[in-house]
């Protein structure tokens, strides 16, 4: 085992430089979601250089999977990239380097791979587009590209460091209001304004927080307020996401949301419609075993651990993987003080100090599947786990 934590190790420190080189490059021509076709062929060709087998344009026009090693004879494990970005901010979130976390992971484990006597199954790096709100986890789960494969696990660079993270169950939704234009000035009785509509249902849902749980989330914006002053607002547009820590109380808070919505179009008389989103996100179970195992292999590599795991975090499409396959997705600080999702982290994602705590994320991936490959009883851990947790989810 020894040797081949070693070749894993010397494979990714060896694509150092131009694993650092692929994730600048991505960071430098961020690409909106559904829309990474130059992070696409970045990624692919590396992998195809390295000796995997790479399918381009897999289910999603910027999806992709590379693969090696021999399935049937032990685990399918996916390693999981991400290379999508923000509007205007870019990488605000880092994907470029859960990108290269997973290709450097590959790497090692393939090195690895070809070193044993004997094979002890597959490797796949999975190219998901699409995790800032389009779901692109969940059209490859609904095109069964979970079907066979074992375990996932990605990582996710953030102001933190934990191994057992938990993400919540997230839905959006857009509201109109519909009411009559009218002269503000002249002829106001004759308007229905569809402004005081969007504005009542803000402040509905603003109060609606006093009675939230601690764990439940809502935030939104007014899309549109109308079109000029001296105009009775005829029609406008809020946008919302909501967030809870399972599906069932997702669907409770959805209640409540709809509540405030028709009663914004009570109060003003105008006509409300509301679209909810075909693909929610469903809140991320992390598989403890498995977790547990990518904790002590990070710790090996020197990586320190903040005191409280296991907070409520954000959302991600990665849960909805969790839900039917055992997942883990920890997240690692890379040297900042800011959150995700603001310009300063979008610095951050593309400091080379960030490099030596991803590489190390990397390898704690790697030596984590090897773990999985070479000890039954780990995977077999790892699956009763996930079994007792469908059961009672049931």
């Amino acid at each position: 085992m020894d040797l081949l934590k070693q070749t894993t190790f010397q494979r990714i420190d060896e694509a150092s430089e131009e694993l650092e080189e692929l994730s600048k490059d991505i960071w430098r021509n961020p690409e909106l979601n559904f829309m990474e076709h130059y992070a696409h062929e970045k990624l692919t060709n590396f992998l195809e250089s390295k000796g995997f087998d790479v399918t381009k344009k897999f289910v999603l026009e910027t999806g992709f999977k590379a693969e090696v090693g021999i399935a049937k004879i032990g685990p399918n494990i996916a390693v999981i990239c991400e290379y999508d970005a923000l509007p205007e901010i870019g990488h605000a979130c880092g994907h470029n380097l859960i990108a290269e976390a997973g290709v450097a992971a590959g790497l090692g484990i393939k090195a690895a791979l070809e070193k044993m006597e004997k094979p002890f199954g597959r490797i796949t790096v999975l190219g998901t587009p699409a995790e800032e709100g389009g779901g692109g986890k969940i059209d490859m789960i609904n095109n069964g590209v979970f079907d066979d494969i074992d375990v996932a696990m990605m990582v996710h660079p953030s102001s933190k460091t934990s191994s057992h993270v938990s993400l919540t169950a997230i839905d959006r939704v857009n509201i109109k209001y519909i009411g009559k234009a009218a002269h503000a000035a002249v002829y106001p009785w004759n308007g229905v304004n569809a402004l005081d509509a969007a504005v009542l249902c803000y402040q509905t849902v603003s109060c609606l927080r006093q009675q939230m749980k601690p764990t439940w989330r809502v935030h939104g914006i007014i899309k549109n307020g109308g079109i000029k002053s001296n105009i009775i607002p005829e029609l406008t547009e809020l946008e919302y996401s909501y967030r809870a820590p399972n599906k069932q109380e997702l669907d409770q808070l959805k209640d409540k949301m709809i509540s405030c919505f028709d009663s914004a179009a009570t109060g003003t008389g105008c006509q409300v419609t509301y679209d909810f989103s075909s693909k929610p996100y469903m809140n991320m179970v992390s598989n403890n075993r498995m977790a547990d195992a990518f904790r002590s292999n990070a710790e090996s590599l020197g990586v320190k651990f903040d005191a409280k795991e296991d907070e409520i975090g954000g959302s991600s499409d990665m849960g909805n993987v969790s839900q039917i396959v055992p997942s883990i997705h920890p997240i690692y600080n890379i040297d900042t003080i800011y959150g995700n999702h603001t310009k300063d982290f979008t610095t951050a994602a593309g400091d080379p100090k960030s490099q030596l705590h991803t590489l190390n994320q990397a390898k704690a991936m790697a030596l984590t599947c090897l773990d999985i490959f070479t000890n039954e009883n780990l995977l077999k851990d790892i699956k009763e786990e996930f079994a007792v947790f469908k059961q009672n989810s049931q």
